[in-house]
């Protein structure tokens, strides 16, 4: 393990967890970076096919951070695993450079195949707590899970996905991506952060306006109905003095 992989990963949580107020507490009090820095212990036995010694190891880190990062998955630089608690990256994962992951997220298989049957990250992903990323998926660069969202299709890049299942809520491309930010949670700030809910507040403000266009209708029928009832009805009949009868 080469003191620039520990140097550059304790600054990447430096640059972006504001509660992380110098290096010794990153590297003392953060179990997320002892998950990753065990992870390559492990990863590095099971390569060299000595795999009950890194399943071993990793079971050590789970039992010392609640993460559980099995040795066969593949993890890049500068991957930060947020509070941590629950995290469980499987087998046939790959998880690119630059990732962040919250506590709670799942990258899980969902075949019970030997081949690839895990998500692969790509670099500088953002997945929110709560998020399951399941099956042999690809999660574009630059992509953002919201929290508890359940993934189970490819999300292209510079895309932000939200709900269950998950569906897209902002796009960008690969020639004009969305503006550099870091979306906590991998949940942007907007208003309206589930598609499905502007959709029904659109129908609203069209049922409402309907509504409003019927009843003035009904008003204009009711009046012009007021105006025809006396030419339904005909000319009055006058009173005739009855003829005086002459003596």
């Amino acid at each position: 393990m080469s003191r620039m992989f520990l140097r550059e990963t304790i600054r990447a949580y430096r640059q972006r967890d504001p509660a992380a107020r110098s290096d010794l507490e990153v590297l003392l009090c953060y179990p997320g970076l002892h998950a990753v820095l065990l992870h390559r212990v492990a990863h590095w036995f099971w390569q060299r096919r000595l795999r009950l010694a890194g399943r071993f190891i990793s079971h050590l880190a789970r039992m010392a951070t609640g993460i559980e990062i099995h040795p066969g998955a593949t993890i890049g630089r500068r991957c930060m695993i947020d509070h941590g608690m629950g995290v469980v990256i499987g087998e046939t994962a790959v998880v690119g450079d630059d990732v962040y992951l919250y506590h709670q997220v799942t990258l899980g298989g969902t075949s019970s195949e030997r081949g690839k049957r895990h998500p692969s990250v790509a670099n500088n992903v953002i997945i929110g707590a709560g998020a399951k990323v399941l099956g042999n998926i690809l999660i574009g660069e630059n992509a953002r899970i919201g929290a508890n969202a359940v993934v189970v299709a490819d999300v292209p890049a510079n895309t932000t996905v939200v709900g269950i299942p998950a569906r897209p809520v902002e796009r960008g491309s690969a020639t004009r991506p969305p503006k550099p930010r870091f979306d906590p949670y991998g949940t942007p700030c907007d208003p309206c952060l589930d598609p499905l809910l502007g959709e029904i507040e659109r129908l609203r403000t069209e049922l409402t306006d309907l509504e409003a266009r019927m009843a003035r209708a009904e008003r204009r029928e009711t009046e012009h109905a007021e105006r025809r009832e006396p030419d339904r009805a005909g000319p009055r009949e006058t009173d005739h003095d009855e003829p005086v009868a002459r003596g």
